[in-house]
């Protein structure tokens, strides 16, 4: 099983919440916390937890995948209003 350790605002974020809720949340589940070297709090997320970061993980991806797919159909139509044989008779050579 990963280990997963945020930030009370990253799980704030995750959670749809303040950093201070979600402080309280950490303390309520009990989860472990640490003082990383830059010394910010994390905290390591729980099964729950994870399973709801990969699922979020998860929707972006899907998000990303569609802008992807947009970036390639957008390519391809631009690429068919450039065919050579149109380029070359835009500029007067058959």
């Amino acid at each position: 099983m990963p280990q997963i350790w945020m930030s009370y605002d990253e799980l704030g974020a995750l959670c749809g919440c303040g950093a201070m809720a979600a402080r309280d949340l950490a303390i309520n589940l009990s989860l472990d916390r640490r003082k990383s070297r830059d010394g910010t709090t994390r905290v390591k997320l729980d099964l729950a937890l994870t399973a709801r970061f990969f699922a979020s993980v998860r929707e972006a991806d899907f998000d990303l995948d569609c802008a992807i797919e947009a970036l390639h159909d957008t390519h391809r139509r631009m690429a068919a209003l450039l065919a050579p044989s149109e380029f070359h008779n835009s500029r007067g050579v058959a």
